[in-house]
This record gives C-alpha cells, sequence and structure tokens, in this order.
C-alpha cells in the first residue's frame, strides 16, 4: 500500500515498484532466458515480434518495384462453410494478422478458428474448429479475432489461442490437435480460473478475448475485451493472467482494479472498487524478453462515459502497466488518462525500440493514444524520455460526476492529430459553408480536449475511435522512427442530469442521449481536413518528419467534387507495415461509393507514395510479410461489410 498522500503520486506519474532493481527487473544473470530466436523471412508474432514494431528487415520488394506487385494466391476462412449451414449468424469483421514460422502461416478466423497455412501456395494444411460460434455471439463486438500466436522448445511446437468463449488451447502447430498435456484436455477456463471476481453465470456474451496472447519467457499473458457498457449492477474487473505455456497451469493473476491492500486501491472512492469492472486489457500486448517484462495497454472503468459511481483517479484504468513476466509483479505504470469518461482507453500495444536521445541510448517503449498522443518512455524504469505535464482541464457540471482537475500532456512529440474543437478548425471551403458551420456548431457544447460530458450534446475529438486505433503504430528499429495512421474522428454525446441512461435507449444510445457523428452544412464535415493521416516522428528527437492525408478520401463524392481538393484522407481505421525499405498502409474499410481498395507503398523518409497496388478488398488488419518460396509476400487480411473473409497475399512476378 502507498502512504497516506501518495495516492495523487501513485496516478499521475509513472511509477517504479518498491525494490524494481536491475536484479528485480529480471535483468540479472541468475534470471535471464534466451528470447525467442527470429530467423531471417519470418514473422513469428502479431506484431512481428514481442516488441510490436511491426517491421521486417526484408527488402526484395522496394520503391523500384512495389508497383509491380501481384496477387500471389487468396486463402478464404473457413467460417464460409459454417455461415452457409447457420445462416442465421453474422461475423463481424476479419480483423486478424497472421504470424510465419517454418513456412507456414498461422491465423485465426472472425469465428475463432484457427488455420495452418501453406506460405508459398495458400493451401490449408490444416484447420481446427473449437466451437465457438456454437454459443452465438461471444462478446458486445461479435464474431471478430485478431490473431494467435507460437512458442516452441525443441521439437514441441504449438500454436495457442484465447477464444472469444473464454478457452486458452494450445494446439500442436504441425497438426492442429489439441496438446493433450496442457490444462483439461488442451484447453485452459479463462471464464473462471484466476479471476477475482468470477461470474455467476455464463460469461460469454460479458467478456472474451479477441486479441492474441503473449508469450514471454514461457509464461502466456492473456487479456480480455469486456463489454464497454455497465449491463451488470457489478462489472467483471479485467484481471490479467499468466499461465505456463507447458501445463497451462495458472502463475499468476495482475488485477487491474485494485483489492483492498494493493497498491492504488486508494485512488478509488471507498467501496467502489470492489463493484466497479473493465480496466482491462483488450488490445494486443507487448514484451520485452529479455527485460522479462510485459507491457500492458488498459483501458477505461465502468462505465466509459459516466463516472459518477467511481470517483477518483482510478488505477489501473487507462494505464500502461510494466510486469514481471514470471510473477506478474507491477514493476511501473503510468496512467494517460485520469478517471476517465471520454472512452479514451490504450487502443493498441505499445512499440519497443532503442533510441538515442541527448547522446544516451534508451531502451524505450512508445505508446499511441486515441487522443493523439504519442507518449515515450524508459521501458525499464518507466521515466518519460521527455517531460509529461499535468495541466488543467475542464470540469463536468454533471451533478455527481467529479472530474480529475488535471490530465497529462507530452511535451514532446507534438499530437499527431488535433485536440479539441473551435471556430479555426470549421469547414472553410466557401464563406457561405463557414457560416453554416458555425451555426451548428453553436448547438453544442465544445471547446478543449477533455471537455466532459453535458445535458446538451457535447462534442470530442478525437472521439473514442480516435486518434489511434488497433491496428497501432509501426516503427524502424533501424532509425527510431515510428509511424501512426490516424483518423480524425468527431462525434458527439448528451448525458442525462444523472448520468443514467435513458428509458428505451437502444445499444447505441447506452448512456443517456447516446453518441452521434457530427456532421457539418450540405452533407460535409463540419470540420477542415485532412480526415485522416499517417504521421512519422523521430523518436530520437521527438520531432515530427513529415505528415500526410490517409488517402484522396471520398473528393470525387458529389458534396466535395465542386471543390477540387487534393487528397484529405479517408478517416478509416488503417494498420501500417514497415520494411527496410518501404512504409504500407491500406484505407481500410471506406464508403464503396468513393474508397480505394489499394496498399500503398511510401518512401520513408518522406511520405511520397511509391506504389499504389489494386487489391480484392479492404485490409482491415495490419498488413505482414514474410518470404516463402524465394518471394517476399506482402499478406493482408479483409473481410467487410459481406465481403468474404480472406488472405491475400501480394509478390512480384
Amino acid at each position: 500500500m502507498a502512504k497516506a498522500g501518495e495516492a495523487g503520486r501513485l496516478s499521475r506519474r509513472s511509477v517504479l515498484a518498491a525494490g524494481a532493481g536491475a536484479a528485480a527487473l529480471g535483468v540479472g544473470a541468475e534470471a535471464r532466458s534466451a528470447a525467442p530466436v527470429r530467423r531471417p523471412g519470418e514473422w513469428p508474432a502479431y506484431g512481428a515480434t514481442n516488441a510490436a514494431t511491426k517491421y521486417s528487415p526484408l527488402d526484395q520488394i522496394d520503391a523500384a518495384n512495389a508497383g509491380r506487385l501481384q496477387v500471389a494466391w487468396e486463402w478464404r476462412s473457413p467460417d464460409a462453410e459454417i455461415l452457409k449451414a447457420n445462416p442465421n449468424l453474422r461475423p463481424g469483421e476479419f480483423q486478424a494478422t497472421p504470424i510465419m514460422v517454418d513456412g507456414v502461416l498461422y491465423t485465426s478466423t472472425a469465428m475463432c478458428q484457427v488455420a495452418a497455412i501453406d506460405a508459398a501456395t495458400g493451401r490449408t494444411i490444416w484447420v481446427h474448429d473449437p466451437q465457438t460460434w456454437r454459443r452465438g455471439r461471444f462478446t458486445s463486438k461479435g464474431f471478430q479475432h485478431r490473431g494467435v500466436a507460437y512458442w516452441a522448445d525443441g521439437a514441441d511446437r504449438r500454436i495457442l489461442i484465447a477464444t472469444g468463449d473464454n478457452r486458452l488451447i494450445a494446439l500442436s502447430a504441425a497438426t492442429g490437435e489439441k496438446v493433450a498435456g496442457f490444462g483439461l484436455g488442451g484447453e485452459v477456463d479463462l471464464g473462471r480460473i484466476g479471476l477475482q471476481r468470477p461470474p455467476a453465470a455464463d460469461p460469454a456474451d460479458l467478456f472474451g478475448t479477441t486479441s492474441p496472447p503473449l508469450i514471454c519467457r514461457d509464461v502466456v499473458v492473456v487479456g480480455q475485451y469486456i463489454h464497454d457498457r455497465e449491463i451488470k449492477a457489478e462489472m467483471p474487473p479485467g484481471d490479467v493472467r499468466g499461465f505456463d505455456v507447458r501445463t497451462g497451469a495458472l502463475k499468476w493473476t495482475f488485477h487491474t482494479i485494485p483489492r483492498k491492500g494493493e497498491p492504488g486501491y486508494e485512488t478509488w472512492a471507498p467501496g467502489t472498487a470492489e463493484r466497479n469492472g473493465n480496466a482491462n486489457i483488450w488490445a494486443p500486448m507487448a514484451a520485452d524478453d529479455e527485460l522479462g517484462l510485459v507491457y500492458l495497454p488498459g483501458s477505461c472503468p465502468t462505465n466509459n462515459f459516466y463516472g459518477g459511481g467511481r470517483p477518483g483517479d482510478n488505477l489501473y484504468g487507462n494505464s500502461l502497466i510494466a510486469l514481471d513476466a514470471a510473477t506478474g509483479r507491477r514493476r511501473w505504470h503510468f496512467q494517460f488518462v485520469h478517471h476517465d469518461v471520454w472512452d479514451y482507453d490504450l487502443p493498441c500495444a505499445p512499440n519497443l525500440v532503442d533510441v538515442t536521445v541527448r547522446g544516451r541510448r534508451i531502451k524505450a517503449v512508445a505508446q499511441a493514444t486515441k487522443q493523439g498522443f504519442l507518449f515515450v518512455f524508459d521501458r525499464a524504469t518507466g521515466k518519460p524520455i521527455w517531460p509529461i505535464e499535468e495541466r488543467p482541464v475542464p470540469q463536468s457540471r454533471i451533478e455527481g460526476e467529479r472530474t480529475s482537475p488535471t490530465q497529462p500532456f507530452p511535451t514532446r512529440p507534438a499530437p499527431f492529430e488535433p485536440n479539441g474543437i473551435g471556430e479555426d478548425d470549421l469547414i472553410d471551403f466557401t464563406p457561405e459553408l463557414r457560416a453554416e458551420a458555425r451555426a451548428i456548431l453553436a448547438e453544442y457544447v465544445a471547446g478543449p480536449l477533455y471537455t466532459p460530458y453535458e445535458t446538451r450534446p457535447t462534442i470530442t475529438r478525437p472521439a473514442w475511435v480516435g486518434g489511434a486505433n488497433w491496428g497501432g503504430a509501426a516503427v524502424d528499429p533501424e532509425t527510431g522512427v515510428i509511424f501512426i495512421p490516424s483518423q480524425s474522428s468527431i462525434a458527439a454525446m448528451a448525458l442525462d442530469p444523472s448520468g443514467a441512461r435513458k428509458p428505451g435507449a437502444n445499444e447505441a444510445e447506452e448512456i443517456a442521449g447516446g453518441a452521434r457523428i457530427v456532421t457539418g452544412p450540405r452533407g460535409l464535415p463540419l470540420i477542415k481536413p485532412p480526415y485522416s493521416r499517417i504521421t512519422a516522428i523521430d523518436l530520437n528527437t521527438g520531432e515530427h518528419l513529415w505528415s500526410r492525408p490517409n488517402g484522396p478520401g471520398a473528393t470525387d463524392s458529389p458534396a466535395f467534387a465542386p471543390f477540387k481538393l487534393g487528397w484529405i484522407g479517408s478517416n478509416q481505421r488503417a494498420g501500417p507495415l514497415v520494411t527496410r525499405t518501404l512504409l504500407f498502409v491500406g484505407e481500410g474499410p471506406h464508403d464503396p461509393r468513393f474508397g480505394k481498395k489499394v496498399l500503398r507503398a511510401y518512401d520513408k523518409a518522406t511520405g511520397a507514395v511509391a506504389a499504389e497496388i489494386p487489391l480484392p478488398g479492404y485490409t482491415l488488419g495490419p498488413p505482414m510479410t514474410c518470404m516463402a518460396g524465394g518471394r517476399q509476400l506482402i499478406v493482408c487480411g479483409m473481410g467487410f461489410r459481406g465481403e468474404p473473409h480472406r488472405l491475400v497475399a501480394l509478390a512480384l512476378p
């Protein structure tokens, strides 16, 4: 427990746990274990490696030939057969990024099937169906999943998936059969084991896992997605658990909502930590195998837009948490939003990269946020690389709500998305449009970042979809440059005087007046473009190198066409891939009338477009790259709004 008076300090700065010297951090000789070896041409983890760089040193594809890329093969998801036999089921998006080891791709599907695919040909080797679909829609997000993890010790090679219906399953990488010695018949029950408050009933509709597990030092670390809204009087807390990769035995549980007697408990009003939930880790994670630290990007406590029932800063909500992989002990944390009421959870894995700052080599970790900020820390100690300031922010006028008087702002790098909204941000293609936009803005409560919701519709920019989102950022470890796709979302919400849900509200209106996309005059957006960006930032200096819209956007729509604009950005989620030669980014799903189904290759130094490669669908999960059959492949996942779910491999002729 922290001493009296330490609550503010504990919640408002990066904290290194007591006694966390070199040995405690797992860097002493006796604690060191060999990190997994990444062989050339492989992609053995969701983000390429546990560092979540989304980087590959492959260079067969470069600026001179990227324009010649063509489809080498397509692989169709086996979910199609389930859907054919069960037309009442509705799959979500295909969001997975496959991994690749020993010439074989491994992927999850939207319905939590696992497949092994010959990387050179796209031929299916095996499929394992854990039957999660038989339990129906398994989270409030529906059927969707992002990937699997790989582990090997000699001839023992395993694929692990944490499913949407709360099972951790270990499969033989060679056959797809369950590993008999893992858990009970190859499975561990994530709906019960190691939770501080196991649900009394079947939890499948309440929470499940949609992102891949992470394996560090033979420990499988699993987070979970939990329904964002308060659908029960007592919501489950986002406990994070570590399991033995060989046996499935529980090794530890970390309480993201602390129990009495644990550090951080004093940041909750008395009795509220016991009944509040969430603060879960739904996004992909990262790890430093040498330090033995796992980095958890945390989400907000229940509920995500009103905190009247949880006064306080609410640790470890909205925090990046560094845990010892072997023990689950917290080494340090930093809370990015105190008492979140904007749904500003951390949406993606942090990126681990070594940089040189003011002549000193630093093992850094960089976390992109929905607000459009990039926070950078020493990943061993949690010390910020550049100062982070607590600045005053607007306060809530809803009775019973007590928002934090300050929030943390990084002094460097500068934001990669505009924060807040004012008249200078409004669309200004003509004086008439500007005047109409001002009249629309006057209908809302509007102001700087962290303006709390009121009983009148209140604008948030960026809104809860980002800024950055689950596609995350990619970083080049050779240069220390990070590339962040983002969108300039703008939305509004109103609360009733008590912050409670209005009677009869539908799911899109869970909190009082519900959420709405804010539109501008004559079918145009309210704000000026760009509506999405790609930003390159040098992590050695904290300086922006370049920023550009991600795609032309809807410039050829009837609303935009008269203004002869350049690229304005597609305003969609997109995931990056960076190689030794190029940066690759798709547009994400888009309005089919105006969007382009392409993957673009960008010059890393300037942001200039090197090539535009047509695709048969919109990319969703971040692409990956590998070598197979002597060719460098770029593999994209796609499947959105009725399109077939598939992987598409691009290669040179």
